[in-house]
């Protein structure tokens, strides 16, 4: 049995995105973001990649660099929400990566897909990645939920985050 196709972008939408930004090699980090923006999982499939490649002119090779380089693209479908969990010295010092294991455990993630920088739920409520660092060091550990940071955190706290996250309405 075969998984459901994803979604891809309507190639209108790729086109009007790419209109948009008449400098594409100095504009690509911007369309390619407003791109992932747009489509339903928030993640850039390789269809709307190789469109970008041949409407702009650009090879495929400069825009897979730029997606594998910068953190912030997603080449795999995302989840609704996303928490983000720092591993940074203080965090870590504090035990960020408990929390990171509780909040896996609690969300059935299994343990192969656990050793990612970013993995989602089974149903895709919720995708969970690890940050290098926030910059809130004073308030280690630090999670961020659907990109609001929440500091001092603890495994309490963070079993009621993640349940108030799994039941508010998915972001814009």
């Amino acid at each position: 049995m075969h998984a459901p196709a994803e979604p891809i972008l309507d190639e209108a939408i790729v086109d009007e995105v790419i209109a948009r930004y008449p400098d594409a090699t100095g504009d690509v980090l911007s369309m390619l973001e407003e791109l992932q923006h747009r489509h339903p999982h928030r993640y850039l499939p390789r269809p709307t990649l190789e469109q970008v490649a041949r409407k702009t002119g650009l090879s495929r090779s400069q825009i897979y660099s730029v997606v594998t380089f910068y953190s912030f693209f997603n080449l795999k479908p995302q989840g609704r929400h996303t928490i983000a969990v720092c591993r940074g010295t203080a965090c870590h010092t504090r035990g960020s990566r408990g929390l990171l294991e509780s909040l896996a455990n609690r969300l059935g993630i299994p343990p192969a897909e656990r050793e990612q920088a970013t993995f989602t739920s089974p149903g895709r409520e919720v995708t969970i990645r690890t940050v290098a660092c926030f910059g809130q060091c004073a308030l280690a550990p630090v999670v961020a939920a659907d990109e609001e940071i929440h500091g001092h955190m603890t495994d309490l706290k963070l079993r009621a985050l993640a349940d108030h996250v799994l039941t508010a309405e998915a972001r814009p």
